[in-house]
C-alpha cells in the first residue's frame, strides 16, 4: 500500500507559478516512477510529467514545468513556471508500482486525491 498526499494548489494569475508537492508513505521501496496527472472541467485525465530514471513531459508543458524528486523526504515536486488558463485542473499525484510477479505483469498504481490549480486573472 502506498498513500500520497498533494499540496501546493491554489489560485494564480496567468504567468505566475507555483509548485505541488506529494509526499510518498507506505511501500515506497515498490514505487518504479512517479507522476503528475490533470483533469481539467470537461476533459479526460492525462499526463503532465513522470519520473524515474529519465523524466518526461506532455508537450503543452515543455519548458515551462519542471518534475523532481527528494528521495530523503519521498516527495515528488511540480515546479509550474509562465502558468496559463488552460492549465486550470485538478492535479493529481501518481505512484507506478507495476512489474513482474510470477512470470505475469502486474499493473498497480496509486493515487492523491488532487489539488485543485486555478489560473485566472
Amino acid at each position: 500500500q502506498v498513500q500520497l498526499v498533494e499540496s501546493g494548489g491554489g489560485l494564480v494569475q496567468p504567468g505566475g507559478s507555483l509548485r505541488l508537492s506529494c509526499a510518498a508513505s507506505g511501500s515506497i521501496f515498490s514505487i518504479n516512477a512517479m507522476g503528475w496527472y490533470r483533469q481539467a472541467s470537461g476533459k479526460q485525465r492525462e499526463l503532465v510529467a513522470r519520473i524515474s530514471s529519465t523524466t518526461n513531459y506532455a508537450d503543452s508543458v515543455k519548458g515551462r514545468f519542471t518534475i523532481s524528486r527528494d528521495n530523503a523526504k519521498n516527495t515528488v515536486y511540480l515546479q509550474m513556471n509562465s502558468l496559463k488558463p488552460e492549465d486550470t485542473a485538478v492535479y493529481y499525484c501518481n505512484a507506478d508500482l507495476s512489474g513482474w510477479q510470477t512470470g505475469m505483469f502486474k499493473s498497480v498504481n496509486y493515487w492523491g486525491k488532487g489539488t485543485l490549480v486555478t489560473v485566472s486573472s
